[in-house]
């Protein structure tokens, strides 16, 4: 398999990475969900959210260098089987989970920091709290970080089922060309 994109297909990178976010938005989110039910004496209380806040952190490093990667080697074209209606269809699908990560990702962000305290990344370094006045920040970003992550992972499964109806149904290789053949 190539490295880069092809006119046809994708390569390594591009299949790599859109694996890899898809796995750890999942996860984020099944660590997110169990997580808020956690009480204060149960010894993941705080390390629960450490881990999450660390891996989301690092999610949003990868999903800039995946928005730079598409630039330099952009997608393949959309197949000759696929419609006006389809393409727009992939265009709007790809367009909402890159913004909505985005958007997750910088919710997540604004309520961690709404108190003026930074983010330490696994030890490694901390990302320091940069915006903290917006009135209600805590409230208001968790509101849009918990409807959003609800949001894009159904949304998610919806891509996944479109990916098996072009496959099994549509019999195109749509699907395939994701899982680098």
């Amino acid at each position: 398999m190539q490295w880069r994109n092809s006119p046809t297909r994708y390569g390594f990178v591009s299949v790599s990475l859109h694996w890899l976010v898809a796995l750890v938005v999942f996860g984020l989110f099944a660590l997110g969900y169990w997580m808020v039910g956690l009480d204060y004496y149960s010894s993941w209380y705080t390390k629960a959210p450490d881990i999450h806040k660390s891996v989301g952190l690092i999610l949003f490093a990868v999903m800039v260098l995946r928005v730079i990667w598409r630039w330099v080697s952009p997608p393949p074209g959309h197949l000759a089987s696929h419609g006006p209606l389809t393409q727009k269809a992939t265009r709007f699908g790809h367009a909402f989970l890159y913004l909505g990560l985005f958007v997750l990702m910088i919710s997540g962000y604004l309520i961690s920091t709404a108190e003026g305290r930074g983010i330490p990344v696994f030890g490694w370094f901390e990302v320091p709290a940069t915006l903290t006045s917006i009135p209600n920040q805590e409230d208001i970003a968790g509101l849009v970080h918990e409807y959003l992550a609800w949001a894009l992972v159904i949304f998610a499964g919806v891509h996944g089922l479109a990916a098996l109806k072009h496959h099994f149904i549509d019999r195109d290789t749509t699907l395939t060309r994701m899982l680098g053949r």
